[in-house]
């Protein structure tokens, strides 16, 4: 009766392993397809502006998603499938990653510098310019959803630690306590620094465009607008290697989930059911699987991008990959 309870248990953990699996795949397919339209957008928008004038004409290359995609995968698999050991720290990965951190925290402070007190004369001009805008009025008039608020700032809370590329970078890649207690109070410094002139840079949008462009572009237009390419270039470069940063840790922690938690148990008892000895070395058949699911994941994240409507902003697809992983919650 131990051993069947035992059996149970076990069946029950593994189902629970490949349903939490499943969960990580659908959810982060749209946040990895968020990064390749961020991305896309930002080329095309630094394309037009040095190639045909800022702010009309069509990017010469047309839409380069799918090429963003292929380059991606390579990088994915050239840098995250190297070993088998999924346990093995990937310092030169991380290293990256806190660079394109840096890069930009950098820009960001850099543009909300430049539009706050270059654009304009500081706050208060920003503030007495946007109090008499009818577009910034009504979203005032509007009011403040206090619902949403809360929604929103649930299932932020939620995925802090629950997207595949959050924990990998958490928990996977982290060597000691010592890193985490650094953690504790530099993370929330940082993301203070970089929010510290969102609501400037989006009145300063608002004001200079209207609604005649998108407001995930500002960070970007807003530079061009006043001929800073100089500028406009670092916030692009800052822009690619956070995206590109994002979707090859996301990618390469899906992985690692699909070939462990879904392809290598099938393969396993496949084999034990013909008979079949498990194999001594497996790292090559490893890499393989985890190379081949890198290139399914950014596949279905392009047909995502592909199928989405291409008007709605980077926040609301971002919101869609938060309510799925959200579903992870209740058992964490």
């Amino acid at each position: 009766m131990r051993i069947l309870n035992k059996n149970q248990n076990s069946v029950i953990q593994q189902n629970n392993v490949v349903v939490a699996a499943i969960i990580a795949v659908v959810g982060t397919i749209p946040y990895i397809a968020l990064q390749l339209k961020a991305i896309s957008r930002s080329v095309d928008t630094l394309l037009v502006s040095f190639d045909n004038g800022f702010p009309s004409g069509a990017p010469p290359f047309g839409d380069i998603s799918l090429l963003v995609a292929i380059a991606l995968v390579i990088f994915a698999i050239l840098f995250g499938t190297r070993h088998a050991d999924a346990t093995e720290h990937q310092h030169g990965l991380m290293l990256a990653i806190a660079m394109e951190s840096v890069i930009k925290l950098i820009a960001f402070l850099f543009v909300g510098i430049f539009v706050t007190w270059f654009m304009f004369d500081g706050i208060a001009d920003l503030l007495t310019k946007a109090a008499v805008n009818p577009n910034i009025q009504q979203i005032i008039d509007n009011g403040f959803d206090a619902g949403n608020f809360l929604i929103l700032t649930f299932l932020s809370c939620s995925v802090f630690l629950l997207l595949p590329r959050q924990f990998h970078v958490a928990v996977v890649e982290n060597n000691s306590m010592k890193e985490l207690e650094r953690a504790r109070w530099l993370f929330p410094a940082y993301l203070v620094a970089i929010n510290l002139f969102v609501i400037p840079i989006a009145l300063a949008g608002t004001l200079k465009f209207g609604v005649a462009a998108n407001a995930d572009d500002y960070v970007l237009l807003l530079p061009l607008l006043e001929d800073q390419r100089v500028l406009g270039l670092l916030v692009f470069i800052g822009g690619l290697s956070a995206g590109t940063a994002m979707v090859i840790v996301a990618s390469v922690a899906l992985a690692i989930m699909i070939s462990n938690d879904l392809v290598l148990p099938v393969i396993l008892r496949m084999r034990s059911r013909r008979g079949l000895a498990e194999p001594k070395n497996m790292e090559t058949t490893i890499l393989n699987i985890r190379r081949t699911a890198i290139f399914a994941v950014l596949f279905l994240a392009y047909l995502y991008y592909e199928a989405a409507d291409n008007s709605a902003a980077l926040a609301s697809i971002g919101l869609v990959s938060f309510a799925a992983i959200a579903q992870l919650a209740p058992a964490f």
